[in-house]
């Protein structure tokens, strides 16, 4: 699973939960917290009990008070102002007395132990390779998103809630540079001048309705003394990226898409906040789907209000075409990810929904599963100017989080998706949760769902060579779960077999105790135009592994073709990247572009 900065929270009620506060003490056990450090730490993860170690700085290490700035920002710090000092107060006072960091789900001694740690800014810097040798043709940036909170956080914290940071290995004629950055939102931007956080938490501050309720007057508080405009955006950009209409976006789907360009010395610089000339007024989907043969993108947005779901689509030169809400979905739903044929949009209206009984009855998150609700696939023409031609099939125990890929085939609609098995975990505690990659095949005559595992493992990430989206495909690489959200390892799996046995055909494990991420498959650039075209699993499996004996992090390559997705290089990183979400290589012919 993967960042979901909901709009179910941050998109229809601005005022239902409020930041966390912090001052700029040393003292890991004040009220408040400190910036996050750039020096790596090796923290032990609490077993059992949620008050184990917690990553923070040691008192040898903050001496003096940290600057209220990233490290290479040259915005001086300045003091609170007289209310921002007041609703730091109360923040204080929620945070430890009314609504304290119980469940390990939230509370961040938990949750930021270990790699999941935050990290500091990172200039460019250049790697070593220490196994085998970049290809030739492999020559552009991996970019992949995540979480990383600026300040660390003293109250209740979700995986989900953390500021983006995008971690970029720039590779070029077989060397390689890494830089990481904080996308600068204007989220990110105003916490970093305040010194202080002043928005929201949105998944962490809403256990219970005397939190909330406290919490939403603390933000609307902020919001009547000036503090900070929801307008200019509340998203924290830290789910994904993504290459369209010839720009580079970081995304987070509870705001506008940011921008973002890499320099020619690796360097990640943020562009502003996108809204398409004013006709992307709200949020966006963190997964849009882009299709080579035509260069367009698609894409949609959900929230807690009617239209519950909106669909459309930019052309291929990045402008955005007009919405179609789709009113057939009549409850708000978690969606989260899709897919695109030829033909269709392909939606899935899952368990998982908003729920504010849950929050007032059970004290939880408003956000959660109903097992009672039957899940749907909705199918709509992608090129619908309405949702007239929106088709609604039930598709019993399906939740689907993430989609891999779809394509049209005679009368009928093939998914190929990970179905959630535990689905009263996702949002609580992953380490629980079971994925099970299946086939479903929709009948567009009969209406009839006939679905087909592909592999009994714990597997999700999955990914797909990008020029085959939309289209049949025959190979995934997905992560596998050892447990979710860390990857020990990537398999290749053909969904082409019709047998009913395991479709996994490679194998490749990161080794004990070392983890890795989504991986993402690199097609292999054609040395001349007198090359035949690849084969669809021509190409490399790339990704960030990180090692927790050692706490040394790594990015790796893999043979997509090889029997044994063969590692054929090794870049050793100057210093560990945490774990994070999702990835993109961009070729050096689109960074150009930029």
């Amino acid at each position: 699973m993967d960042a979901i900065s909901s709009p179910f929270l941050s998109g229809g009620n601005l005022l239902l939960s409020t930041p966390i506060s912090k001052s700029r003490t040393a003292v890991s056990t004040a009220i408040c917290s400190v910036l996050a450090e750039e020096t790596p730490r090796t923290v032990k993860k609490p077993a059992s009990r949620p008050d184990a170690d917690f990553p923070s700085p040691s008192l040898s290490q903050r001496a003096t008070p940290p600057p209220a700035v990233a490290k290479g920002s040259s915005t001086r710090r300045v003091e609170p102002s007289v209310p921002a000092s007041i609703f730091n107060a109360f923040d204080d006072l929620i945070n430890n007395f009314i609504n304290p960091p119980v469940s390990p789900s939230v509370d961040p001694r938990y949750v930021l132990a270990d790699n999941f740690a935050p990290v500091d800014e990172l200039p460019p810097t250049e790697c070593e390779v220490i196994q085998g040798s970049l290809p030739s043709s492999l020559n552009g940036a991996y970019i992949r998103n995540g979480p990383n909170p600026q300040y660390l956080p003293r109250g209740p914290y979700h995986l989900f809630d953390g500021d983006g940071m995008l971690h970029s290995l720039r590779i070029s004629n077989g060397r390689a540079v890494l830089c990481s950055r904080y996308v600068k939102t204007y989220k990110y931007t105003l916490e970093r001048d305040a010194g202080h956080p002043v928005f929201p938490n949105v998944f962490s501050g809403f256990n219970g309705l005397t939190a909330s309720a406290a919490r939403g007057a603390v933000a609307a508080g902020r919001v009547l003394t000036g503090q900070y405009n929801p307008a200019n955006g509340i998203g924290l950009a830290n789910t994904s990226v993504a290459f369209f209409g010839d720009r580079l976006y970081a995304l987070g789907e509870s705001d506008l898409p940011y921008p973002i360009r890499l320099t020619p010395n690796g360097d990640i610089e943020t562009l502003g906040r996108h809204d398409f000339d004013g006709k992307l007024s709200m949020s966006m989907t963190a997964h849009p789907k882009i299709d080579y043969d035509t260069g367009e993108a698609f894409a949609f947005r959900y929230g807690p209000l009617p239209p519950f779901l909106t669909f459309f689509r930019f052309d291929k030169n990045g402008a955005k075409q007009p919405d179609v809400p789709i009113f057939s979905m009549n409850r708000p739903s978690f969606l989260h990810d899709f897919a695109i044929t030829k033909k269709y949009a392909v939606f899935t209206e899952i368990q998982i929904g908003f729920n504010p009984m849950q929050m007032i009855v059970e004290g939880r998150s408003p956000v959660g599963a109903d097992p009672s609700k039957i899940s749907r696939i909705g199918l709509i023409p992608r090129y619908a100017n309405d949702e007239s031609k929106m088709k609604w099939f039930d598709v019993p125990g399906v939740n689907l989080v993430h989609a891999i890929n779809a394509w049209d085939e005679d009368d009928a609609v093939i998914l190929v998706a990970p179905n959630i098995l535990s689905v009263e975990h996702t949002m609580e505690r992953m380490d629980l949760v079971h994925a099970l990659v299946e086939k479903i095949r929709i009948d567009l005559k009969t209406g009839i769902i006939t679905r087909r595992p592909l592999s009994t493992r714990n597997l999700d990430f999955g990914v797909i060579n990008p020029l085959y989206v939309g289209k049949k495909n025959r190979f995934v690489y997905a992560g596998v779960g050892d447990p979710m959200p860390k990857i020990s390892g990537v398999v290749k799996l053909d969904v082409s077999q019709e047998e009913r046995r395991d479709c996994i055909v490679a194998t490749r494990l990161f080794g004990p105790n070392c983890y890795g991420g989504e991986p993402f498959f690199v097609p292999r650039e054609r040395e001349n135009s007198d090359e035949t075209a690849a084969e669809e699993d021509d190409g490399y499996v790339v990704s960030y592994v990180h090692d927790e004996n050692s706490g040394d992090s790594r990015f790796v390559v893999m043979d997509a073709k090889s029997p044994e997705l063969e590692i054929i290089a090794t870049v050793k990183l100057p210093r560990r990247v945490p774990y994070g979400f999702h990835g993109l290589f961009v070729k050096e012919s689109d960074l150009s572009k930029l």
